[in-house]
């Protein structure tokens, strides 16, 4: 797998007949190690080990309705009221970030209404603020890390 620009983790990697597979600490158990899988499980660690968020407020793969259609984000991190925090849509490496990839991550982000909006392909790493009253996203230079204690999102 291509070396990404998120701090290392110590993987687990297992074969199972043709398929690799690698252990989600999240959902406790071995998937399959796909292009995109190997840049959510660097995220979900970057965002457990460097930005300090706890694995019980993670959610990998949650469904949300848009316009009828059943959507499925990479990641959604919930605030310590369980209301969204942080959307992480996740991309192979060799996808670019383009803005048809920012669209589909700010449409699922119109049914589920986090404060923050990433989006990653594990080279590239994009992150928003949303502002809901003014439908505006604001640019931010970094990922915002956990904060303990009550909701924090604007």
């Amino acid at each position: 797998m291509e070396r990404l620009n998120l701090p290392p983790f110590d993987y687990k990697i297992k074969n199972s007949g043709a398929n690799s597979l690698i252990f989600d600490v999240l959902r406790k158990k071995y998937v399959v190690l796909t292009p995109e899988e190997w840049v959510r499980q660097h995220f979900v660690h970057y965002l457990i080990q460097q930005l300090r968020y706890p694995k019980s407020l993670i959610s990998i793969e949650r469904g949300a309705n848009y316009n009828r259609l059943q959507k499925r984000m990479d990641l959604c991190v919930y605030n310590n009221e369980g209301n969204p925090h942080l959307l992480v849509e996740c991309k192979a490496a060799h996808v670019p970030i383009t803005q048809e990839v920012v669209k589909q991550a700010s449409v699922y982000n119109q049914s589920v209404q986090a404060g923050f909006v990433v989006i990653t392909n594990g080279l590239q790493h994009y992150c928003w603020q949303v502002d809901f009253e003014t439908r505006s996203y604001t640019p931010l230079q970094d990922i915002p890390a956990f904060l303990p204690g009550p909701a924090t999102d604007v």
